[in-house]
């Protein structure tokens, strides 16, 4: 989900006056830099999915809705529970509407972290949101709007493994609602309540707090 822009900042020349002929040659150079750099940025961008542009592919995760993989190569496949390593690393997925099969990629600040934990190490609040142990949260970072992109362990908290955002730092602890333990966000992630139905995890509420960054990218 993430997006790499590319700058080229043309040298200065050390020649005071440049020729006719110097000058034409850093046109042709800066024309030819310009292209490259556009067909890098037009190779960036994900393709469009076939979901996106269906009624409810942009809507925030709905109750009920099943969770299916964003990445791999089993991308688009139910997150099942039994597959899920105790302890992470997270997944990433989006919610899909079991009704209409219409999977909610239609916006990016649908994307969620699944992982799933010891229910012992969960506060009382995470919890109730989890589904035997496995939590969710927006994949969104709440400061700048990055994907959180990393498991790592905790800078400040001696073994415990969190999320982290590598594009300013921020880290948070899924364990306790996934405050930030490090760094600039303002906020937790948002939660996404799961419950387990017939053996899959369903999303059993809304996002309980702000999905998205409080700052521009």
């Amino acid at each position: 989900m993430s997006r790499t822009s590319f700058s080229i900042a043309s040298s200065s020349s050390d020649t005071a006056e440049p020729t006719a002929g110097v000058s034409a040659e850093q046109t042709r150079r800066d024309l030819l830099l310009g292209a490259l750099a556009t067909t890098a940025c037009l190779g960036c961008c994900a393709p469009a999915r076939a979901d996106d542009d269906q009624p409810g592919a942009d809507e925030r995760p709905q109750k009920g809705d099943l969770l299916v993989l964003s990445e791999g190569d089993n991308e688009g496949q139910l997150v099942k529970p039994d597959d899920l390593k105790l302890g992470g690393p997270p997944v990433r997925a989006w919610p899909k509407d079991p009704k209409t099969s219409v999977v909610r990629s239609g916006s990016r600040l649908n994307e969620i972290l699944v992982v799933k934990l010891d229910p012992n190490e969960l506060d009382e609040t995470t919890r109730t949101r989890a589904a035997d142990g496995i939590v969710a949260y927006s994949a969104v970072c709440a400061h700048a709007a990055c994907p959180v992109s990393e498991w790592v362990k905790a800078d400040q908290g001696g073994d415990m493994t969190v999320f982290k955002c590598p594009c300013h730092n921020s880290e948070y602890d899924p364990r306790q609602g996934a405050q930030v333990v490090f760094g600039p966000a303002p906020r937790r992630l948002a939660a996404l309540p799961l419950s387990l139905s017939e053996g899959s995890l369903t999303v059993a509420g809304p996002f309980v707090g702000k999905v998205g960054g409080s700052q521009p990218g």
